[in-house]
C-alpha cells in the first residue's frame, strides 16, 4: 500500500491540476494550454506486465479538445534504480497514447532524492538522454502568508510537506489553517490532516494548542485510510515499544517548545527531566498546562 506522504503529494496535484505546470514554469519554457484534466495513468498494453504512472495531466486549448501537452507527475520518496528505469516507459506510453508532447515531473520533499532524480538517465543510444524536471524543497516556496495560502491552498500544503521540519513549520501551519476556512469540509479535513502529519513534533503541539485540541485525531477518510491503518499494522507487527519512545520524545520537545513560546526558560536540569520522561500521560499534562502557563510553577507545580 502506498504511503500517506506519497498519496498526499499526488492528491494535491489532483486537486489542483495546474500545480505541476505552475511550479515547473521555468523548466517548461513554453506556454501551457489553458485547460487541464487528469487522465488515466495506466500504460499497460497487451503485455501482461502492468505499468502505471502516478498521475497524468493532459493540457488542451479547450475543454474536450485534443491534448497539446501532457505532464507525468511522480511522487518519489526514496532512491530506487528500478523505478528510475520505468520513467522512460511512462514517457513513451503517454506520448503514444495521447499523441502530444510529454514531460516528466518528479516531486519529492527529500533533498537527496531530488539530487538523485535530477541525474540524466541514458539508454545507450546516441542522443537519448532523459533528465526529469524535479520539484524538491528548493523549488517550492515557504508559504507563511494567509492571503497567499487562500489563493493556492494546495501550494500551501505542499509547502508544509517540503518545509514542515524547519523553523517556519508553525507559520506554514497557521497559513494553511487560515486557508482551509474557505474550503469544503472534505478538503479542509484532508489538508489539516496533512499538516499535522508532516510538521515536526514541537510545531504540531503548538498548532494543536492553537486549535484547542489536546491530542489531534485525524478527520479525513484519506488520512484514516493511510495513517490509522498504518498504526494498526504497526501494533500487529509488535512495533509499539519503539513508537512509544518516539511519541514520548516528540511530546517532550513539544513541552519545551510551548515553554519557549510563552517566554519561559527551563534550567538544564528541568530540560533533562522533560526529555527523559517516558510517561505519556505526564507529558500530555505538561503540554496542556504549558499552553497557557505564565510561570514554570504553573506547569510543574514546583
Amino acid at each position: 500500500m502506498p504511503s500517506f506522504d506519497h498519496e498526499a503529494i499526488l492528491e494535491l496535484f489532483r486537486r489542483r491540476p495546474t500545480l505541476a505546470a505552475e511550479l515547473a514554469r521555468d523548466e517548461l519554457r513554453l506556454p501551457v494550454p489553458g485547460h487541464v484534466q487528469v487522465a488515466d495513468s495506466n500504460m499497460t498494453e497487451v503485455a501482461p506486465t502492468e505499468r502505471s504512472a502516478d498521475l497524468v495531466l493532459l493540457f488542451s486549448d479547450l475543454a474536450g479538445g485534443p491534448p497539446r501537452r501532457a505532464i507525468i507527475v511522480e511522487a518519489q520518496l526514496a532512491i530506487d534504480a528500478d523505478k528510475r528505469r520505468s520513467w522512460w516507459w511512462y514517457l513513451v506510453g503517454v506520448h503514444t497514447r495521447h499523441r502530444c508532447d510529454v514531460v516528466l515531473v518528479i516531486v519529492t520533499p527529500i533533498p537527496a532524492v531530488a539530487a538523485w532524480a535530477r541525474r540524466p538517465l541514458t539508454l545507450g543510444h546516441p542522443g537519448a538522454s532523459l533528465t526529469p524536471i524535479v520539484i524538491g524543497p528548493d523549488a517550492v516556496p515557504v508559504v507563511t502568508d494567509a492571503a497567499e495560502a487562500r489563493l493556492a491552498p494546495e501550494l500551501a500544503v505542499l509547502s508544509a510537506m517540503m518545509h514542515g521540519h524547519g523553523d517556519a513549520a508553525i507559520d506554514i501551519g497557521k497559513a494553511v489553517f487560515a486557508a482551509v476556512r474557505d474550503l469544503d469540509e472534505d478538503r479542509a479535513a484532508l489538508y489539516t490532516d496533512v499538516v499535522f502529519r508532516v510538521v515536526h513534533a514541537a510545531a504540531r503541539a503548538i498548532l494543536e494548542g492553537l486549535m484547542a485540541s489536546g491530542a489531534y485525531e485525524y478527520k479525513s477518510d484519506f488520512a484514516l485510510r493511510y495513517v490509522a491503518k498504518g498504526r494498526e499494522e504497526g501494533r500487529q507487527e509488535g512495533r509499539q515499544e519503539g513508537r512509544g519512545e518516539g511519541e514520548a520524545r516528540g511530546r517532550a520537545l513539544a513541552v519545551l517548545a510551548f515553554l519557549s513560546a510563552r517566554g519561559l526558560e527551563a534550567a538544564p536540569e528541568l530540560r533533562q527531566r522533560v526529555l527523559t520522561c517516558t510517561d505519556l500521560a505526564t507529558l500530555d499534562g505538561w503540554i496542556t498546562r504549558a499552553a497557557n502557563a505564565h510561570a514554570l510553577v504553573d506547569v510543574f507545580g514546583e
